[in-house]
């Protein structure tokens, strides 16, 4: 794994057999306490493969383009670089970090509907040709700024969710499109098909129907014009439950038989990130504060019933709103977290509100949940925190792990090399980084595996 194994930082390598991610977790909880009870992540890159088996069973031929920005950590892009996925980069950073990993220009697009001229010219330099637009204003400073572009008309969605209106912010309408190919014939632009996104708060898979016989009504536009179209992209919202995805093929695959049949030589893809990344990593957070107030305060009206006496507690976390957790400005959070220390089945629980460390009114975490009362000093766990997408640029440390461990048989190579996948390959994969705990904790040492045992570090 090139830039990852090169870093003196960072280190990868395999469990022993019977290690679960919660003795992961323990060890490093240990760790921290003894050195500074810092915030910090365990991302199982086994789930990663697996996601990518699921993808291949449920939904081949189309092929997935990994979206960066969900999740960039070394680690996520180096397994998916490995088992042969694309990558849909929306900026600069983003591209520089999949070229370095030497993946083919061909399996990188730029999908920011609003791009900067100075990383449009970027993207051309290092031969990033397939760019998703869908204005006019930005089909002009493509064809200024990228000789050889080779445009996806991103089109709109007809997703009225209520809790998501940002669908029609970005896409052109179908009426629009002929307009842009005009354009596109004026400037000498090649346009070579088209991307739709549904979002993942969608509840209608209907959406698809129409999203999917637009696509052909633009690719029929296109023909009139003289454009040769072999790119359909149906962008992203795939959740991470194996049912969701079954559901969205179950619709979107005969839709694909009618319109883009296999003989029609258009290549689909899509953008799944949340699916990959967000159950791989938990995140483990310390208490650092804690007060008692009675629930009939104002800022706690909204909380139900406890089996307590109206007691009520708010905890202070090591991390908030300005770090781990800041997509919740931009999405619903709803995670419940894992209190990390055994408690007894009868012990009371009590009313409880989460918040991050900055004191902020906007730093609430869990606005109620029912817990056992917490000490200073107390881990929870918040499962599904993958696709936070500011973690790589947080000062915390990433512990990585694998399902795979020494003596634990791969995936079926049935299953996986009828798209160039083999059980060698992802064993390579895994074991050229020897045998410690595999981890990407930024400026700390590693410690090394017991060979036979648990697997896991002595206690100091």
């Amino acid at each position: 794994m090139k830039g990852f194994l090169e870093d003196a930082n960072y280190s990868i390598g395999l469990l022993d057999e019977g290690v679960r991610v919660g003795d992961v977790i323990d060890n490093c909880i240990y760790e921290h306490t003894l050195n500074g009870k810092n915030a910090f992540f365990v991302g199982d890159l086994g789930k990663l493969i697996k996601q990518h088996i699921h993808w291949q069973n449920v939904m081949a031929p189309i092929k997935p383009f990994y979206n960066v920005k969900y999740n960039s950590a070394p680690g996520v892009l180096e397994i998916l670089a490995a088992l042969g996925t694309g990558f849909a980069c929306s900026n600069k950073t983003e591209m520089a970090l999949i070229q370095d990993l030497g993946i083919s220009p061909e399996n990188i697009i730029y999908t920011s509907p609003c791009k900067q001229a100075s990383q449009i010219k970027y993207a051309a330099k290092i031969g990033v040709n397939i760019l998703t637009c869908d204005s006019e204003l930005e089909l002009k400073k493509i064809a200024r700024n990228h000789p050889n572009a080779k445009l996806l008309l991103h089109i709109a969605t007809e997703d009225n969710n209520g809790d998501e209106e940002m669908n029609m912010t970005f896409g052109t309408t179908l009426k629009n499109c002929r307009h842009l190919m005009e354009c596109a014939k004026e400037l000498n632009v090649q346009i070579i098909g088209v991307k739709f996104h549904v979002s993942n708060s969608c509840k209608e898979l209907q959406v698809y129907k129409h999203a999917i016989s637009d696509a052909r009504c633009v690719f029929d536009m296109a023909e009139e014009f003289g454009f040769t179209m072999n790119m359909l992209n149906i962008g992203g919202g795939f959740t991470d439950h194996e049912l969701d995805l079954e559901k969205v093929n179950h619709v979107v695959s005969p839709l694909l038989d009618i319109y883009f049949p296999e003989e029609s030589g258009v290549n689909v893809i899509a953008e799944p990130g949340f699916y990959y990344v967000s159950s791989a990593f938990t995140l483990a957070v310390n208490i650092i504060a804690k007060k008692t107030v009675q629930s009939t305060e104002p800022l706690l009206s909204k909380m139900g019933q406890t089996e307590s006496d109206g007691q009520v507690f708010i905890y202070y976390m090591n991390d908030g709103i300005y770090g781990s957790f800041a997509s919740k400005l931009s999405q619903n959070f709803t995670t419940i977290p894992e209190v990390h220390k055994k408690y007894k089945e009868d012990e009371p629980l009590f009313a409880s509100s989460l918040w991050g460390p900055s004191c902020d009114e906007l730093d609430q975490i869990v606005e109620t949940c029912l817990l056992p009362e917490l000490s200073i000093g107390d881990w929870l766990l918040f499962d599904n925190m993958g696709s936070e997408r500011e973690m790589v640029d947080l000062d915390l440390g990433i512990k990585f792990i694998t399902a795979f461990g020494n003596n634990k048989p791969l995936p079926d190579p049935v299953k996986m090399e009828p798209w160039g996948i083999t059980s060698l390959d992802v064993k390579n994969t895994f074991i050229k980084g020897g045998s410690q705990l595999v981890s990407f904790e930024k400026n700390k040492p590693l410690p090394v595996l017991q060979e036979k045992g648990t697997g896991l570090p002595e206690p100091h």
